[in-house]
């Protein structure tokens, strides 16, 4: 359900508290990343591509998203509140011949989603929202993402364990886990989809090699609700992702 390679990796050398970067960043790399999906039978999804990074006042480029900074205030030294207008790509769903249960499904398409976002930084913990929507109108579906995490640095070397929910609307569901009349089978009964929240954790490591070579490794696991699990198209009740990276900043 994440995006292919972990945006927030990028970031990490952005300015303290969350407060825009007086000057443009720019970084640019590899990553690969491992998926495996909740659908029975089909392989992990192994991914290797090109990594682009900008940042300045007023946008966000990140990989596979970006996002328009709108907010930005802060409250004291050490807590602001940031947030903005956001659009990312994520590679979901299936083809028909990815695996034999699925074997007469129509396609379930990847989308292009769009909404706003807003980050509370503070010194315990950074804490975030995101509601988007499918801008492509495959699933016509909405998501909203609540997220807590923090980053803790030993020199070169950082670790950031998070803690991420995830309420998915019957529409999204139903288009990426239900099973349409027409598509029905004896061993694959029709289902319709039911509004769902997933739970994910995940930690990323970040290792700068040197004041401009950086590399990182983003690892989480997500626990499937019921609503997801009961369709006759899913095998496990967790899914989990691996991305690995390197980026050279200037």
């Amino acid at each position: 359900m994440a995006a292919l390679i972990p945006t927030t990796s990028w970031s990490q050398q952005s300015a303290p508290g969350g407060a825009a970067p007086e000057t443009s960043r720019w970084a640019v790399g590899l990553g690969a990343s491992s998926r495996q999906l909740a659908y029975a039978g089909v392989e992990r999804k192994n991914r290797a591509l090109p990594l682009l990074y900008f940042e300045n006042r007023w946008l966000r480029f990140a990989g596979v998203g970006a996002e328009i900074k709108l907010l930005n205030p802060g409250f004291g030294e050490a807590q602001r509140v940031t947030g903005g207008l956001r659009v990312k790509y994520e590679d979901e769903g299936f083809e028909a011949d990815d695996a034999p249960r699925l074997a007469g499904m129509d396609e379930r398409k990847a989308s292009i989603w769009g909404g706003a976002t807003a980050t509370w930084h503070n010194p315990v913990a950074q804490l975030s929202a995101e509601w988007v929507a499918d801008l492509s109108g495959h699933s016509k579906g909405q998501k909203l993402l609540l997220q807590a995490e923090r980053r803790f640095g030993w020199g070169s070397v950082s670790l950031t364990p998070r803690v991420q929910l995830q309420w998915l609307d019957r529409k999204y569901v139903d288009y990426y886990f239900g099973v349409r009349a027409d598509e029905a089978t004896l061993a694959r009964p029709a289902h319709a989809g039911q509004a769902a929240m997933a739970l994910e954790a995940g930690v990323r490591v970040d290792y700068a090699l040197t004041a401009r070579h950086a590399v990182f490794l983003d690892v989480s696991g997500t626990r499937l609700p019921g609503e997801i699990t009961l369709s006759p198209l899913v095998d496990r009740k967790t899914t989990s992702r691996a991305a690995i990276g390197y980026l050279y900043r200037f």
